[in-house]
């Protein structure tokens, strides 16, 4: 079914650690993004129960054979824990979207299936690497061996709570190490569960904890704990680099960041179907209400195809319905807070007063109870403009023309951000012209967004992050390697 009561849906005020729930009391009231309405408290986890957690995960990763387990035995588990995640949409399904900005729909359709094949990929890849043997003079052996850290901190954002989760989860698991989560405290709950299935399926207890709070308090906790070996986070720029400061100055320790962005589309007059790409460019703008690190929210475009193309635009944009994430109708998902809802309406509202014209939405719907943006097009007088400068993370999506691919060019560059890029042309040759040009880890030709191709990272250039998630690139990012040098000639 698409729709479920959101009154039946009942939570815990609880931590996992050691394969059991911790019931605590609660520290701070969480909210529905759909309605505004208090749904559940939660419990913050101060340092002392951050250092339980951790300590936790530490005697798992000493004293049972997670790591030391055949690598093809590891894979068995995680295959099993996933089987459990496709199997508990009853269940994983309204936990994900009742308290998230995620349809329950699409949670059923893509977020749960797209979590449990990416903990498969992860899994496949327990056995598929090695160390190295060196070349050295022939009466000596030298050797690089892989091994796991030990426990990894993962904090993980709001908007996608299991997507982004796995990510972080299950290659650190495959890789043999232990995992410590810290989800959002405003979308806390689906990782309860998530974590409860992996011991469902074998995985043994303590290996993967959950703790639950906010940043100031639990977030710098675990960055700044002894026995934290790395630190990965998916969220804004400027957490991202307040927690690579706190692990150099406690560590220092790695850490792997993926930030934030404020990726170009660029589109050239000579895509064959305008219609189809329009509808490429609005879906990367609103889908999850614009609430995703690589949403592409700047279109830039060829001046001789503006105007048809901002009508196809403002087309799909008026046919999106506003609803919280229950209803099978809703197109168009709320705002996470009445708190981001008025800070994106405050971008768009200093765009205008900079000479900005919206052309669709520019304010939040009223009496939805809550946050609801309407989808906005906004023409950018220049690249100074609030709306082009700023990560808005909503349902914004800024115009700028061009004339020139040079002009693209200059248009789509960004001093702070170098997360994503999508090109629209029929012309291959000026695609790899720009995909070599385009100052970002992932450029998209032809199509937007992330697809099931696990087997390709993601990751930011300059500002929007460091190292990279997915691929065998975060699998190996789990590992840290001992150089050996025996001497055979004894």
């Amino acid at each position: 079914m698409d729709s479920f009561d959101p009154r039946q849906i009942s939570v815990r005020s609880a931590h996992f650690i050691g394969g059991h729930y911790r019931d605590a009391q609660s520290g701070m009231d969480v909210s529905r993004p759909s309605d505004g309405q208090v749904y559940a408290g939660l419990p913050i986890a101060d340092a002392d129960m951050v250092d339980e957690a951790v300590s936790n995960a530490w005697q798992a990763f000493k004293h049972s054979d997670w790591a030391s387990r055949p690598p093809r035995e590891r894979a068995r588990v995680m295959r099993r824990w996933a089987d459990l995640i496709e199997a508990d949409g009853a269940i994983l399904g309204p936990l994900e979207a009742v308290g998230s900005t995620r349809p329950h729909k699409d949670v059923l359709a893509w977020d749960i299936p797209y979590v449990a094949e990416g903990i498969r990929f992860f899994a496949e890849l327990a056995d598929k690497h090695g160390g190295e043997v060196a070349a050295t003079q022939s009466d000596r052996l030298g050797m690089q061996i892989a091994e796991p850290y030990g426990v990894i901190a993962a904090i993980a954002p709001w908007n996608f709570p299991l997507s982004m989760g796995h990510w972080k989860v299950a290659p650190a698991l495959a890789a043999g190490n232990a995992v410590v989560l810290k989800p959002s405290e405003l979308t806390p709950f689906s990782s309860l569960r998530f974590a409860e299935l992996a011991v469902q399926a074998g995985l043994p207890a303590g290996m993967f904890n959950v703790v639950q709070g906010d940043g100031r308090t639990t977030g710098d906790a675990l960055c700044r704990h002894p026995r934290i070996s790395k630190v990965t986070f998916t969220g804004s720029t400027a957490t991202g680099s307040s927690i690579m400061s706190t692990c150099a100055l406690v560590g220092p320790k790695p850490v792997t960041l993926e930030l934030g962005g404020k990726s170009p589309q660029l589109v050239f007059a000579d895509v064959p179907d305008l219609a189809k790409t329009a509808r490429t460019v609005a879906l990367a703008i609103t889908g999850n209400a614009g609430q995703v690190c690589v949403s592409g929210s700047r279109l830039l475009i060829e001046r001789s195809i503006m105007a048809p193309f901002i009508e196809h635009l403002q087309g799909y944009f008026a046919s999106l319905r506003p609803g919280p994430t229950w209803s099978p109708d809703a197109t168009l998902p709320p705002i996470i807070s009445h708190l981001q809802g008025s800070r994106i309406d405050n971008i768009v509202q200093r765009a205008r007063q900079a000479g900005a014209e919206v052309l669709a939405g520019g304010g939040l719907f009223e009496g939805m109870g809550g946050a609801y943006y309407q989808p906005t097009l906004l023409t950018a007088v220049d690249s100074q403009s609030p709306a082009v400068c700023e990560e808005i993370f909503g349902p914004v999506l800024t115009i700028q023309p061009f004339d020139t691919e040079e002009q693209a060019l200059q248009l789509a560059e960004h001093d702070t951000y170098g997360l994503c890029a999508g090109v629209h042309t029929a012309d291959l040759n000026r695609a790899l012209r720009l995909i070599r040009k385009l100052e970002v880890g992932t450029v998209w030709v032809n199509r937007y967004g992330r697809s099931n191709d696990y087997i390709l990272p993601t990751g930011g250039y300059k500002r929007s992050g460091i190292g990279k998630d997915l691929g065998r690139e975060a699998f190996e990012a789990n590992l840290r390697f001992k150089s050996v040098l025996i001497d055979i000639a004894q």
